[in-house]
């Protein structure tokens, strides 16, 4: 091997490092504990800011619940529809109020936990998505929120 090759091979070698961290980080993070709803309410806003919310107060994560003015079993059926043609997304829980679906990014494989409450009597649909691993999520779940949205809104 020459050596003018050593420092080449070096630099891809680091420029490998942080895409081997990522995929580990990808493979290894597990569905978190504490999923679900439980008296009316979805689970709390992790520590790290990478979540969005609608049951929370706090202005960083804070994000409005999907409303609707249809029949509530309807607009439930609507909601699915819409997650279910989300890219890199499956629904893993649904039942008659509660939708849990996990949506991949589409380079690393990272997992977003999307969460939907159906408040029949309040015409509302309560929502929480958050990253399981990582700091901040580039403003990935809340773009991810606004989509499900802006199609949920046109009744199909």
């Amino acid at each position: 091997m020459s050596i003018r090759m050593k420092p080449l091979i070096w630099t891809m070698v680091l420029a490998l490092l942080p895409v081997l961290w990522f995929a580990l980080l990808s493979a290894f993070a597990r569905r978190p504990a504490g999923l679900g709803a439980t008296e009316g309410r979805l689970g709390p806003m992790p520590t790290t800011p990478n979540a969005v919310g609608s049951q929370t107060d706090d202005p960083a994560y804070r994000i409005a619940p999907l409303e609707f003015t249809d029949d509530p079993a309807a607009a439930w059926q609507r909601l699915q529809q819409v997650v279910s043609h989300q890219p890199r997304t499956t629904i893993v829980t649904v039942t008659d109020r509660y939708l849990h679906a996990e949506s991949r990014s589409q380079l690393f494989r990272f997992t977003d936990d999307v969460e939907f409450l159906l408040q029949p009597e309040d015409h509302q649909i309560e929502v929480r998505s958050a990253s399981r691993v990582g700091h901040s999520d580039l403003g990935v779940n809340r773009a991810r929120v606004e989509a499900i949205r802006r199609e949920f809104g046109v009744k199909l």
